[in-house]
């Protein structure tokens, strides 16, 4: 199958708001925020974040299209707060239809990558997961994240924890 992996524009927000919706209730274990928090938002927010996804060079979302046009993942760059010159690869989903060595998923990852490489001057990449997640630990460890020793607790279950995996061929273009 072709996919089409591409930079969210400010005019998809809705598209943004149900694919978003569609994560959270396939793998809510996956991300730190809830689905009936998420659903609660208002159409206001969803466009301010599609705009600034859209617009700025350190924070953005990427969008990947099954043939006929249909949105089947999503992955995001931004930086970490309170950690200086790092970034982190976030919010990363791909529909389970889609999903296994044939899919998009290292295709979507790759493009967050090479944004954060050539749009910002952070000198690390990260990202998180939640430690009971072999499946994604061992695909971004196919990408050649590492781990890097850090563990965050997960902010929706704090007896769960959050490992953080460094991406080492960040700024030398490697891997």
């Amino acid at each position: 199958m072709h996919y089409v992996v591409r930079r969210i524009t400010a005019e998809e927000w809705r598209e943004l708001r149900e694919i978003t919706l569609e994560a959270l209730r396939d793998s809510p274990e996956a991300f730190n925020l809830s689905y009936e928090d998420t659903a609660a938002r208002p159409d206001r927010y969803w466009q301010q974040q599609a705009a600034a996804e859209a617009a700025t060079r350190e924070r953005t979302t990427f969008t990947v299209r099954d043939q006929t046009g249909n949105w089947v993942g999503v992955a995001g760059v931004e930086p970490v707060p309170d950690v200086p010159d790092t970034l982190c690869v976030r919010s990363v989903y791909v529909a389970p239809a889609h999903r296994g060595t044939t899919g998009p998923a290292a295709e979507l990852v790759h493009a967050a990558i090479r944004h954060a490489r050539e749009h910002t001057d952070a000198r690390r990449l990260t990202l998180g997961v939640n430690e009971n997640n072999g499946r994604a630990l061992a695909f971004y460890r196919r990408l050649g994240f590492e781990d890097t020793g850090k563990v965050i607790l997960y902010v929706r279950n704090p007896a769960e924890k959050v490992l953080i995996l460094g991406y080492p061929g960040f700024r030398s273009g490697s891997r």
